[in-house]
């Protein structure tokens, strides 16, 4: 089975924020979505809410499946910090650079978190370098806005991806509400993303195939509903996703499978998109390695070749090192664990990442007041 490449430019997360700008008026900006033109706008990202996973639960969700819309494809890897980048700057993930959950920091021996920066890590501003749409709507007069928790307002995250924007704390389901009304009612043109992350930790630690996860996925249909009722004349309301999830059965663990580390210098990613560095040497061994182990039940490349097919997008100048030189990508309900080096990743039943429909597919829903 060959892998689905995300359709970087034709209908991925990435297009979202281009296609806003472009309908805001914004120049230059390119409307690859074909989005109707209105002075406001309001993306709500609703952190692990997948296609399919929506369309599966229409009692659970009646107000979003009664929504317009269509799929649209996360990137890869499909996690939060790649697909909040490619939303906060348009670019694909290999321009960006956030390019999975752990990835190697080029020319040293360690690894970045991109979900948890600590003071000795990149400045997030030169690690993830591209201008972002907040920026480039507000240098064209337009009222930025960005709702998320307040833990979030000054992390490495977002300051990689929310430059721009000024940054809304909301604590609650009212409060973020609240905030998106008064934020789009800004100005002569308005531009708010709202940030609600709910249901992916529900899914992560009950699995989307719990009764949490669709009790939660209610509260997520009243959030929408609710801001729809609030937007003012001339405003649309989008909602998407960073990815959808699964919930694998199946463990490969690389910390007990002693074939899983040898010649292995670090271990990238997350369990639905490993990232294998190699050492120097190595690597052809380590590929062989990885795939006599999990190539019937994974996509097994070398880095070169999920460049060459198209899985980040085009690359920027120095992204090519923060990817694996083994990229390992589960098909099959599989995840491929590290229970001694990252036991809290081991303890998620839902989990996300990988290139199959299931955590790809986001949805695009829109509705607007004229």
């Amino acid at each position: 089975m060959e892998p689905p490449v995300p359709r970087y430019g034709a209908g991925s997360l990435a297009d979202l924020p281009g296609s806003v700008l472009a309908a805001l008026g914004v120049p230059g900006e390119v409307n690859v979505l074909g989005l109707p033109e209105l002075p406001r706008a309001c993306v709500l990202l609703v952190d692990g809410l997948g296609w399919e996973q929506l369309r599966a639960h229409p009692d659970e969700a009646p107000y979003l499946n009664a929504m317009e819309g269509r799929p649209i494809t996360a990137g890869f890897p499909a996690t939060t910090v790649t697909s909040l980048a490619s939303l906060a700057t348009g670019a694909p993930p290999g321009g960006h650079g956030l390019l999975g959950l752990q990835v190697a920091v080029p020319g040293t021996d360690r690894l970045l978190n991109c979900l948890h920066w600590k003071d000795d890590d990149p400045d997030p501003a030169e690690f993830q370098p591209v201008p972002t749409a907040y920026e480039r709507a507000a240098a064209d007069g337009v009222e930025v806005g960005y709702i998320s928790l307040r833990q979030h307002k000054r992390s490495g995250l977002s300051r990689a991806t929310a430059r721009g924007a000024e940054y809304l704390s909301a604590e609650g389901l009212g409060q973020l509400v609240g905030r998106a009304e008064a934020a789009l009612r800004r100005g002569d043109r308005a531009y708010v993303t709202a940030y609600h992350a709910d249901l992916d930790g529900t899914g992560h630690r009950f699995g989307v195939g719990s009764a949490d996860w669709r009790h939660q996925l209610r509260f997520v249909d009243v959030l929408a509903q609710q801001i729809a009722a609030v937007l003012p004349p001339g405003a649309a309301l989008y909602v998407t996703a960073d990815h959808g999830m699964v919930d694998p059965s199946e463990r490969v663990d690389a910390d007990t499978v002693p074939e899983l580390g040898e010649g292995v210098a670090l271990l990238g990613g997350d369990a639905r998109a490993r990232y294998v560095y190699s050492e120097p040497g190595a690597h052809d061994d380590v590929l062989a390695a990885w795939t006599a182990v999990l190539g019937d039940r994974a996509w097994v490349v070398p880095r070169e070749q999920a460049v060459a097919d198209g899985w980040f997008g085009p690359l920027g100048e120095g992204m090519r090192d923060r990817v694996g030189d083994v990229i390992a990508v589960p098909h099959a309900d599989l995840a491929i664990v590290a229970s001694e080096r990252e036991p809290w990743l081991n303890r998620m039943v839902g989990m996300h990442g990988s290139l199959v429909p299931a955590e790809q597919n986001v949805p695009l829903l829109a509705t607007s007041r004229p």
